[in-house]
């Protein structure tokens, strides 16, 4: 009876198929992550909000093309509201002051809406969407107490203030009687929009508190 000669295996062949069902492995595990989830265990009944990771920059952009697509799509009754966290800030720049809103969590809006494949394949087809903000492979609701508390933040009447200068940073004073004084800033205080100022005085350092209007940058 003839003996049948065993393939001869080499180390070589051995990293190869391991490089392979590596690469296979990979692709299966990219695939699986970037499939729509639609199970019944994560489809919502109710209106829940979530939050969207949104390409930094394109918040504005994105919320209005879901906007868009949501009237063409006669989906009002799926997708309700659309929200992008800002708050109204007062910039002083140049000595001069501007009032901006500004984006709380850049890069990222809330939807309320319900969620099914119809919802899910509108939104993540929308340029400039990476995606729900997820818990493990399923979206997280935002609990609504939270979505409270943001939609309270926004509507703060009082703008805040923003300084366009650091702790330590050169500045000039530009009005008051320190004016034309040269120094450090030593403290900020941003909710009064005040500023002090480490200047030489007298032959010693003393710290003036001026208005954010007052001081400008060297």
């Amino acid at each position: 009876m003839a003996t049948r000669k065993k393939k001869k295996v080499s180390a070589k062949d051995i990293l190869k198929t391991e490089e392979i069902n590596k690469e296979k492995t990979e692709q299966k595990i990219k695939s699986d992550s970037t499939q729509p989830v639609t199970t019944s265990r994560n489809l919502s009944t109710n209106h829940k909000w979530y939050v969207l990771n949104i390409q930094s920059g394109y918040e504005s952009s994105v919320a209005k093309a879901i906007k868009q697509r949501v009237e063409a799509s006669k989906l009002e009754k799926k997708i309700k509201d659309i929200l992008l966290p800002t708050q109204k800030k007062i910039v002083v720049k140049e000595g001069k002051q501007d009032i901006k809103e500004e984006k709380i969590f850049p890069g990222y809006i809330l939807i309320n809406m319900k969620l099914s494949p119809t919802t899910w394949e509108l939104i993540t087809n929308i340029d400039g969407v990476k995606g729900f903000v997820r818990t493990d492979k399923y979206p997280r609701p935002l609990p609504q107490s939270e979505v409270d508390a943001i939609m309270k933040f926004m509507e703060v009447e009082q703008p805040a203030y923003q300084a366009s200068f650091s702790i330590g940073e050169a500045v000039k004073i530009t009005e008051g009687a320190f004016a034309d004084f040269i120094g450090s800033v030593q403290e900020i205080n941003a909710e009064k929009g005040k500023v002090k100022v480490l200047v030489s005085f007298l032959g010693r350092e003393a710290p003036v508190e001026v208005e954010f209007s007052q001081v400008a940058k060297l």
